[in-house]
Parts: C-alpha cells; sequence; structure tokens
C-alpha cells in the first residue's frame, strides 16, 4: 500500500454509467481527517487511455491507461449498460489481464452495479458470494454461474473482493469502505458531506419493485427523529404513533411504506447502530453502551450485534476502535 493517500483507480469502460463513474471520486474525496488532508486519491483510466461514450450522453476523457492499475491499492469498476460484457460474458484480455493482476498484488477489487459484470468476466468473482442490480440478476446468472449471486442485498464483502447493486448501493459501499479504513468518525463525516445516511448495512435489501407512498402531509418523520433522541428509554409503537398524531395501525402501515421495516425493526436497527459507533469512538463499557443504547443488558446488546454482523461487542471495539489499533501497532 501506498504511504501517502490511498490511491483509487476507477477503470472506466464504454457504456460506462454515468452516475456510477462520478461516484467514487465524490464520496472518497469528501474522506478527510481533523487536518483536512485527503484520505484517497481517485484517479480515473480507460482501455489504452482512449475515451469512452457513458450513458449520460458524455464522452469520458481519460488521463491514465490501464497501467494505473498496476500501482492502485483499490480498483472499482463503474457499471455498464452495454457491451460484450453484458451479452456474451467476454471482456478485452487485456482489461482482464490487467484486473487479475491488480488483485494478484493485493489490491482491493470493487464493483458498482453491472461492473460485477466485468469482474465476473475476468474470472474474480468464480466460488465468491457477489452482487450486482436485481434486474440483471438471471443474466448474470446464465453467464456466471460459478459465481454465488445474491441480489438480494445492497453490496456484498467478500474478502479484498466488494461488489455492490445498483446506484445509490455504490455509494453505500464506498461509505463502507472508507469506515473500514478510517473509521465511523471519518465516514460518518463523509456522509454528511454527501447528504447520505452515514450507514445502510450491506445485507439490506435492495428496493425491488417497492411502492412509493402516496404525497401527503402525514409522515413518520417526526416521530423517527424523536425516537433517534431517545434511544436509551423504552420506545412503545404507541408513543411513536403518537408523536406522528396517527393511529398504531396508521403508524404501522404508513411507517414501513417510508422505510421498508417494521417500528419494531427500524428502532432495534437504530440502537445496534447507536451502539456501534459508541464501541468506536468512545471508551464507554459495553454495559454503559448497552444502557445508553436502551437494550438493557450487555447480554442484549450483544445478541443483537452478533446476530446483525457475527461478532462479539469486545471484538467489534479491537477491530474499529482507534485506540484500539493505536494499541494493537
Amino acid at each position: 500500500m501506498s504511504s501517502g493517500p490511498h490511491r483509487i483507480a476507477v477503470l472506466a469502460l464504454d457504456q460506462v454509467v454515468g452516475l456510477d463513474l462520478g461516484t467514487p471520486s465524490q464520496v472518497f474525496s469528501t474522506a478527510r481527517g481533523a487536518d483536512d488532508a485527503y484520505r484517497y486519491d481517485v484517479r480515473v483510466c480507460t482501455p489504452g487511455g482512449r475515451p469512452v461514450r457513458s450513458t449520460a450522453g458524455f464522452q469520458v476523457l481519460p488521463d491514465h491507461g490501464l497501467e494505473l492499475l498496476d500501482t492502485a491499492d483499490t480498483v472499482i469498476v463503474p457499471g455498464i449498460h452495454d457491451g460484450a460484457a453484458l451479452t456474451s460474458g467476454a471482456i478485452e484480455p487485456e482489461v482482464a489481464e490487467a484486473l487479475r493482476s491488480a488483485y494478484q498484488r493485493g489490491a482491493r477489487i470493487m464493483s458498482i452495479c453491472t461492473g460485477a459484470f466485468v469482474l465476473a468476466a475476468a474470472g474474480l468473482l468464480d466460488g465468491r458470494r457477489a452482487t450486482t442490480h436485481w434486474a440483471y440478476a438471471e443474466r448474470f446468472r446464465r453467464l456466471h454461474p460459478r459465481v454465488d449471486l445474491d441480489p438480494d442485498v445492497l453490496f456484498i464483502v467478500d474478502d479484498r473482493v466488494l461488489t455492490s447493486a445498483g446506484v445509490a448501493a455504490g455509494i453505500d459501499l464506498c461509505l463502507h469502505v472508507i469506515r473500514l479504513d478510517h473509521g465511523s468518525e471519518i465516514a460518518n463525516r463523509a456522509a454528511r458531506r454527501c447528504v447520505m445516511p452515514p450507514w445502510r448495512d450491506g445485507g439490506q435489501a435492495q428496493y425491488i419493485e417497492q411502492p412509493v407512498p402516496r404525497a401527503t402531509d402525514a409522515s413518520t418523520t417526526s416521530a423517527r427523529e424523536w425516537a433517534r433522541q431517545r434511544l436509551h428509554e423504552p420506545i412503545a409503537l404507541r408513543d411513536l404513533a403518537e408523536q406522528a398524531r396517527m393511529s398504531v395501525r396508521t403508524f404501522t402501515r404508513r411507517f414501513r411504506l417510508e422505510t421498508g421495516l417494521s417500528p419494531a425493526q427500524w428502532l432495534l436497527r437504530q440502537r445496534t447502530d447507536h451502539a456501534r459507533l459508541l464501541l468506536e469512538t468512545t471508551d464507554l463499557t459495553v454495559d454503559q453502551i448497552a444502557r445508553r443504547c436502551g437494550f438493557g443488558t450487555t447480554a442484549a446488546l450483544r445478541q443483537q450485534l452478533h446476530q446483525r454482523i457475527g461478532v462479539a461487542p469486545s471484538t467489534y471495539r479491537r477491530t474499529f476502535h482507534p485506540r484500539e489499533e493505536l494499541t494493537r501497532a
């Protein structure tokens, strides 16, 4: 890895999705520490350094060719909307070789949306769990039967190979990577600059054919904000409904339409996310964190954290707490 900012190479192929292409530069450029120094250096390349067409009606004029992958710490392949990778599962040999070489020397490899087709064509997803946009799932399975595809999640991390679903899920994955690299404080600050939620779990379902609630003045937003300020307190469904000035039945139905979750599921997720933040950024004991997040007992927090991400609170803190990292160093 480089000693300066983490070097990211964004590999744009013909018919690259405009939003996917811009996502890494936008998100990673907002990751700065207390010293305001950039944590990432993001550059775009194409095969041969040639211009490529985007799906947004403009051409990409890169400053680099595939040689950029030779020194990149992370390589990101944005989605594409046409070409052999989508129709026959093939990519140019030089592109496949560059991607494989980058992975073999230790680079992290990522895809956004249908960029997973490119990684699969290079053989980097064989035997791995991966995801892509749900609308392309059947085509992906037909072209790449050796990949364990899960089209029902936002993103998947399989060792050094990371894949994400469509559009906004690419932003989620980039924020997740910042969080892995630099912790919650910098990731949350980056999310705020992007006006994005600081965390959506990768295992969260893609929003497939979900109806949009009819626009009215009634919303559960105020109740959700009220609850976020009181996670340490017992919160009943009736309390939430009263905050929204709705009956329990109406509130429950509208809440699910707006969030995709039941009020109980949403509240549990908020408490777990807050506990993770406190584990990463404070020296509070696990017992204190459990009480502050409304779990009541350490056992309840431990059980929920294990169900959500598969580790105990102490293990999670050792992984993400900056002071723990300094101690290990």
